[in-house]
């Protein structure tokens, strides 16, 4: 064997024993020490990992990794390719690759603790739950579950394209994840939560008709929730179904629990918990506060969100590091242009992580960039998650640090997420940071809140545009699939001349949805003409227009990086370097690199390359639109003509021996000269 540890591997094994994470709940997911997403692109590859992972520690011998790759029909030098995709794949991992070692029977992924494969998480977390409930612990069980439940990013072995690993697996993993799902809502029973499960059991109910446990539980929901007539029509309809579908009468559970509520059995009642009172620091001694309803803030889930594969995955990653390391939280900035989707793609995450903190969610809206102008104050937002933390509005002290000591306090033990959306900066935001171990913060903004990282450890997560494929999936599932189907040519130019921002494609969806019967190509010709192409993306909502949602960014800018801004709308080539820049604003090359980091920072440019700047094409009809609006021709041909020499000057021979062009800028040109 090929493969087997050498003093080199152990030098490279050392230098892989950071933390680091796989995951196979969801799309394969490989995180290194550093917290860098390590992708897989071969398939071959990602079903040799796959293998190797779902070992548990054993060794997994070639013949095993070919029944996985091959199924029945493996190739006549089948060893020799395993040994190949062995060492490809390691070095696809960098550093963690070190992780796969070589022993004489096969090879095997050396996992440092269980938390670093979701599945032997899982499965961890699901042991632990059970010692918890021999005890009687119920909230330990529900949140040892919530936890376990949130590891699935999706189904199990999504891209892991091998028919011998579905066969075996996927229905033991579909399983596991029901179970763990009945056992945490058994827990939240037994806590009370009655209220809160019903809508779950339904739609679990629904998918799952013939599991009975299932059915039981949503008749008890019912029952506890006074709706008695619910619970008895839950009964009905599993009766009904297993006759039909089986043959069969309901099983013991169902039958007792029907005839326990026919009797109103007491025992069904609602078990009263002892409730936890909370010795507030303002007010006068003694006074407690009751611990209220578990607050449950997040806004509705985006309907028909698409993509953003890696960006779910890397927030997953982040989730799942140990929190209260040195008393801190998980705060991450997702940060991103207007109409990116950075709120869609925080609260898609967070409803599928929810359950992990069972103390609840808290949500502020910032308002950032709100049409009124008018941010959210610290002081606005905290009261209002006061309030959802049971605090009454006269006794929330009057100044900003007492609030924020008060709110720090009230989350103290508590496992909590919390998002604060459409921020303005980071002044805003810092009051609202618990200090509470078990808390994770997920903030969105327009702004690249870089003072986040540097003062809490915020992980820092950019949101891009939607891949071609990504957006016509958007498209397609706004649109209908067979709407879609019919006109495939016509949904990919959308997506082009929608630039791929989910924002302009959800416009032009619900234009489309708007007119049925309108083909699809006649809308696409009606967005052909850059020029008209935003009216084409004004829906008459300032708030979520694509003019509307870049003019708030725009406003915000100070007047230097304001004008460059519309500058850069005329500028005739795809990017623009610092000295072009200059030139272009008749500015001397600091102001000039100081406006372009400010434009940056607040992602109506890009940085695509080291110092070469592009605006999105949206964007850049914004910016151009600005620039007609505001400034004059003469000013726009000066600043042309002021370009073009900059360009004959960089271009002539003698200029370029010169280690740093001279921009043409009011240091050695009058400005509109």
């Amino acid at each position: 064997m090929d493969l087997i540890r050498s003093p080199t591997d152990d030098r490279q094994n050392t230098a892989s024993q950071a933390f680091a994470r796989f995951g196979l709940l969801g799309p394969l997911l490989v995180i290194d020490g550093a917290g860098a997403v390590r992708t897989v692109p071969a398939a071959k590859q990602r079903i040799v990992l796959a293998t190797l992972l779902l070992g548990h520690g054993s060794t997994i011998s070639a013949a095993s990794l070919a029944e996985a790759l091959w199924d029945v029909s493996p190739p006549p030098n089948a060893p020799a390719v395993i040994r190949t995709y062995v060492m490809r794949l390691r070095r696809t991992l960098g550093p963690v690759g070190a992780r796969i070692a070589g022993r004489p029977s096969g090879w095997i992924v050396e996992l440092l603790r269980p938390e670093e494969f979701d599945l032997d998480e899982a499965e961890s977390l699901w042991r632990a739950a059970r010692l918890a409930a021999g005890a009687g612990q119920w909230q330990e069980v529900s949140s040892a579950l919530s936890r376990a439940l949130s590891l699935w990013r999706g189904e199990a072995l999504t891209d892991v394209p091998s028919a011998f690993l579905a066969r075996r697996e996927l229905d033991r993993l579909d399983e596991l994840r029901l179970q763990l799902t009945q056992a945490r809502i058994d827990a939240d029973l037994q806590l009370g939560r009655h209220d809160e499960l019903v809508a779950e059991l339904r739609r679990l109910a629904a998918e799952y008709p013939l599991r009975e446990h299932i059915r039981a539980q949503l008749m008890l929901a019912c029952y506890r929730c006074g709706d008695q007539a619910a619970a008895l029509a839950v009964y009905q309809d599993a009766y009904r179904t297993l006759a039909e579908e089986l043959g069969v009468e309901p099983g013991r559970e169902l039958r007792e629990m029907h005839q326990r509520m026919l009797a109103a059995d007491p025992a069904l009642a609602a078990p009263v918990l002892q409730q936890e009172t909370i010795q507030t620091t303002p007010g006068p001694p003694q006074q407690l506060l009751t611990r209220p309803p578990v607050p449950r803030q997040l806004p509705d889930a985006p309907a028909s969100f698409t993509g953003r594969a890696a960006e779910l995955s890397a927030l997953s990653a982040i989730a799942g590091e140990p929190v209260g390391l040195a008393g801190t939280v998980v705060v991450t900035a997702i940060g991103g242009m207007a109409g990116i989707g950075k709120t869609a793609l925080a609260l898609h995450w967070a409803h599928q992580v929810s359950n992990r903190f069972p103390d609840g969610q808290l949500y502020a809206g910032l308002r950032g960039f709100d049409p009124s102008g008018q941010p959210a104050t610290a002081a606005e937002a905290i009261r209002g998650m006061l309030g959802a933390l049971g605090v009454p509005a006269d006794q929330i002290p009057p100044d900003l640090d007492a609030q924020a000591g008060l709110y720090r306090t009230l989350l103290t033990g508590r496992r909590m997420l919390i998002m604060l959306d459409n921020a303005r900066d980071e002044q805003q935001v810092r009051p609202l940071l618990p200090a509470a171990e078990g808390c994770l913060v997920i903030v969105t903004s327009r702004n690249r809140l870089t003072g986040l990282a540097a003062t809490h450890a915020a992980r820092l997560l950019t949101v891009d545009l939607l891949t071609t494929g990504e957006a016509r999936a958007l498209l397609a599932a706004r649109l209908g699939r067979a709407r879609a189907a019919a006109e495939p040519a016509a949904i990919s130019e959308l997506a082009e001349l929608c630039a791929r921002l989910p924002l302009a494609l959800v416009i032009v969806a619900a234009r489309a949805a708007a007119r049925p019967v309108q083909p699809l190509a006649a809308l696409a010709a009606e967005l052909r003409d850059a020029s008209r192409r935003l009216d084409g993306l004004d829906d008459r909502d300032p708030a979520t227009s694509v003019r509307g949602v870049f003019s708030r960014s725009y406003q915000q800018l100070t007047p230097s990086a304001a004008r460059m801004f519309r500058l850069l709308g005329v500028h005739p080539g795809p990017d623009v370097t610092a000295p072009a820049a200059a030139s272009l604003a008749a500015t001397p090359l600091p102001q000039a690199s100081a406006a372009l980091a400010e434009l940056t920072a607040t992602h109506l440019i890009t940085e695509h390359s080291p110092g070469r700047y592009a605006l999105h094409d949206l964007v850049r009809a914004y910016a151009a639109e600005q620039a007609h609006a505001e400034e004059s021709a003469d000013d726009l041909h000066a600043a042309t003509g002021r370009l073009l020499d900059h360009y004959l000057h960089t271009a002539n021979p003698s200029a370029l021996q010169s280690s740093v062009p001279t921009p043409w800028c009011t240091e050695n040109r009058p400005v509109g000269s």
